[in-house]
């Protein structure tokens, strides 16, 4: 059966039949009408399977990377199908736009973009089944009601279960989705319930999920070296020296093509063993190709920034009332030029892919956070037909915005049409670190003025970032709002960029994870010149409106003013004074992804050696009306909060002849577990949509790491990673 709902914004198309015994239900929702290039909108389907043994099997629609979404999207769903959760199933979906629209895993929108319409999908399930209910015993639907996977007729008592009814489902007319009432949240059972990850016993007793479990018939398995600067040509390779090596099977170049996200020139190794296909790597010699960029270093980088804010800026973001004017008068002045470094993204997965090429199709079985983009690029590349590739999607080890790139699939799939055999291709830790789609680096020349009253009157930023005149590389811009922009009478904000053959691209809270750091950090230290709590400033800061700006770009102040109110009470702020010597508290908060947060640190350093104990930060978090899985969202949170520490304590890419310098954990360290705080988190519960967790935790906690630690010890952080010698006595 078939409805479709006609209007100017949307369609819904639902579907429903009989399959083995059980009631399939498919729903989709078209987007809006002319929608498609804003963030809010996606074509949605959800699948759900009711077997005669009333267990429910629910499709995970979106790539799971750790962030919980396998769960929570399901349990939506279950919440409004009114099924009991431990009778419900849970099985990756493969990417199919068709039936699932957008597919990603990506700027924490997974929650809001299918919050309403797949509760819808349960909901229209459910009366389906009462009406189905209602047809067997002839009495109006609205004399029934559900619980745990039954129908229940309320007047006599009598029940069905889910199950047994779910056969009955294809000759139930498919009611009006807009039509069926939503439950009120007072009665849910599954959302806002802890629940554990549905892979986590799978996870710990290591049954395969993840990309580099993936084993088919036949399979090879395959290396793909490139050149150490981005984009190089092959000069050339002993092949046959990577072909006498026992195992190979193949060894050949890949002419490759330009684009740094696509399919890049190398030589490919393919053996019965990774270990073999290793060695037959080892044996090519490659020599590599001059490249223009192979000149570019940080160190240049560095020198041309400096240069580039002697000069004047090359492109204005932001310009109110007089910032010059407004220096000039002001009671106190500050100046301070701040750094960030190239970050690679460093999953505990390196890059993987199995493919098949056989009879002119495709199949792929990849960890994509953005599968049909990857599907898009294998087509054109190889000249194949989209439909003609099938992309099962895997668990991902990790991604952090990583796998929104398909680089690796490409590879794999050129590579296994040229081997005539199914082959797995495998990254190892040095490929990763080596060819990231790296966190721009980043430069900030600030001036800063407060009056006699302590109100920050002038804000002047000279941003030196990556590009070509005024179009940036990706992931390496800032907006004309980005705080605190709209909330300083005399704003001027400036952008200067540099050239760059380095790859770059979305990193978790793609900009937001360097901004917060400059930003709240320039910001403590107007408060400190002004005289002032760190927390009352920035009070003062965010004004008396409840809200700045509208649409997309608006900023909820009175939000910030409450997770920062919220913040302050729960990390004891005001006691800070009873800290010992050496300790000390900073604040800061950042709103992205639709999540206003604010955070807490608490540090010691030793003033003899400058290390760092980091004792506990405190995350308190607005995200709207109802956080879907408690459990999933404080892992989140607290994984954001640690992730940020690492980035600050420890992570840099440094570019030495065009190419990343580092190359695996023992230079490019990661946080361990003896320098993990206890990380404390509060969910602020406002009247508004629930929004995504994956990212937003993460922006604060490096500026309020880097205020603690001049609280503690009179020393300014300017430039990550923290240097620890800096920080003695």
């Amino acid at each position: 059966m078939t409805l479709e709902l006609t209007g100017a914004s949307r369609r819904d198309l639902l579907k429903a039949s009989v399959v083995s015994g059980g009631l399939v239900l498919s729903f989709s929702i078209a987007p809006k009408a002319g929608a498609a290039e804003t963030a809010g909108a996606q074509a949605l389907n959800a699948y759900v399977r009711i077997a005669p043994n009333g267990l429910v099997t629910i499709m995970g629609k979106n790539p799971e990377i750790g962030q919980g979404i396998k769960t929570s999207l399901p349990m939506m769903i279950a919440e409004e199908l009114d099924v009991a959760w431990e009778n419900v199933r849970i099985e990756q979906a493969d990417c199919d736009p068709k039936l699932y629209g957008r597919q990603f895993a990506g700027g924490s929108l997974a929650t809001p973009m299918n919050w309403d319409d797949l509760r819808r999908v349960g909901a229209v399930a459910r009366a389906m089944l009462v009406n189905a209910a209602a047809t067997a015993w002839n009495c109006p639907s609205g004399e029934c009601r559900t619980d745990s996977g039954h129908v229940i007729h309320v007047s006599t008592g009598r029940k069905m279960t889910y199950g047994a009814l779910a056969g009955q489902c294809a000759g139930v007319a498919a009611p009006d989705p807009k039509t069926i009432p939503l439950k009120d949240p007072k009665a849910y059972k599954i959302i806002g319930q802890a629940k554990p990850q549905y892979d986590t016993k799978k996870i710990v007793t290591g049954q395969p999920l993840f990309g580099i479990d993936v084993r088919v018939p036949g399979m090879l398995y395959a290396t793909y070296e490139k050149a150490p600067v981005f984009g190089a040509k092959v000069a050339s390779a002993d092949l046959d020296a990577a072909r006498a090596v026992k195992g190979v099977r193949k060894a050949f170049v890949v002419e490759g093509g330009t684009h740094l996200d696509g399919l890049l020139p190398g030589v490919a190794v393919v053996a019965d063993s990774w270990w073999q296909a290793r060695k037959g790597r080892n044996a090519l010699k490659t020599t590599w190709a001059d490249h223009p960029t192979s000149a570019q270093s940080t160190a240049a980088f560095d020198k041309r920034a400096a240069e580039l804010n002697a000069g004047p800026p090359m492109t204005s973001l932001r310009k109110d009332g007089d910032v010059d004017a407004a220096l000039k008068g002001a009671a106190k002045t500050v100046e301070a030029a701040y750094s960030y470094p190239f970050l690679a993204h460093a999953p505990l997965e390196p890059q993987n892919t199995t493919a098949q090429f056989k009879d002119g199709k495709l199949e792929i079985w990849a960890p994509s956070q953005n599968p049909e983009p990857g599907r898009q690029l294998v087509a054109k590349t190889l000249g194949i037909k989209p439909e003609d590739i099938t992309v099962h999607m895997t668990r991902c080890g990790g991604g952090f915005g990583r796998r929104l790139s398909n680089d690796y699939m490409v590879e794999a799939a050129w590579i296994a049409r040229e081997a005539g055999a199914p082959v797995k291709l495998l990254w190892s830790r040095e490929d990763d670190t080596h060819h990231d789609f790296y966190r721009p680096a980043g430069y900030h020349y600030f001036k800063g003025g407060v009056d006699a009253a302590g109100n920050l009157v002038a804000w002047q930023d000279h941003f030196v970032t990556f590009g070509e005149g005024d179009k940036v590389a990706s992931s390496a811009g800032m907006g004309g709002t980005e705080f605190p922009a709209r909330f300083v009478p005399n704003c001027k904000i400036d952008q200067s960029t540099i050239p760059l053959g380095v790859p770059t691209g979305p990193m978790r809270a793609p900009g937001s994870n360097a901004l917060a750091f400059v930003n709240q950090s320039f910001i403590d230290e107007l408060a400190h010149a002004a005289g002032a709590d760190p927390v009352a400033f920035k009070m003062k800061l965010l004004g008396d409106k409840p809200m700045v700006g509208e649409g997309p770009s608006g900023y909820n102040a009175a939000r910030m003013k409450g997770v920062l109110a919220a913040v302050e009470k729960m990390s004891g702020w005001k006691d800070r004074g009873k800290l010992p010597q050496g300790t000390g508290m900073g604040v800061a908060f950042h709103y992205s992804h639709q999540g206003y947060f604010a955070e807490v640190a608490q540090v010691t350093v030793a003033p003899a050696t400058g290390a760092i104990k980091i004792d506990k930060v405190w995350v308190a978090a607005d995200v709207g009306r109802q956080i879907v899985n408690p459990a999933g969202a404080i892992n989140q949170v607290q994984g954001a909060a640690l992730e940020g520490l690492s980035h600050a304590l420890y992570q840099k890419v440094t570019i030495e002849g065009g190419a990343a310098k580092q190359s695996n954990f023992i230079d490019y360290p990661l946080l361990r577990m003896a320098m993990a705080p206890p990380v404390e988190v509060k969910f602020v519960i406002t009247d508004y949509s629930p929004t995504g967790l994956g990212e937003p935790a993460l922006p604060p906690v490096i500026p309020a790491l880097c205020n603690a630690i001049f609280a503690a010890s009179g020393k300014r952080i300017r430039t990550l990673p923290i240097d620890t010698k800096q920080l003695k006595a």
